[in-house]
């Protein structure tokens, strides 16, 4: 039972990891296809934010 208890919170500490390091970048939506797959460019970072 303990070896559940741990499993699930080194998931959980994983997992809150994983979202706190790419904050609003992670797309949960799945696989896309068609016009939803669409790949922007990043923009050029300025020398201002250097």
């Amino acid at each position: 039972m303990w070896k559940l208890v741990v499993g699930f919170v080194l998931f959980a500490a994983v997992s809150l990891f994983v979202i706190m390091k790419a904050g609003d970048k992670v797309d949960m939506s799945g696989e896309k296809h068609g016009a939803d797959a669409v790949h922007v460019p990043e923009a050029p970072a300025s020398a201002a934010s250097r």
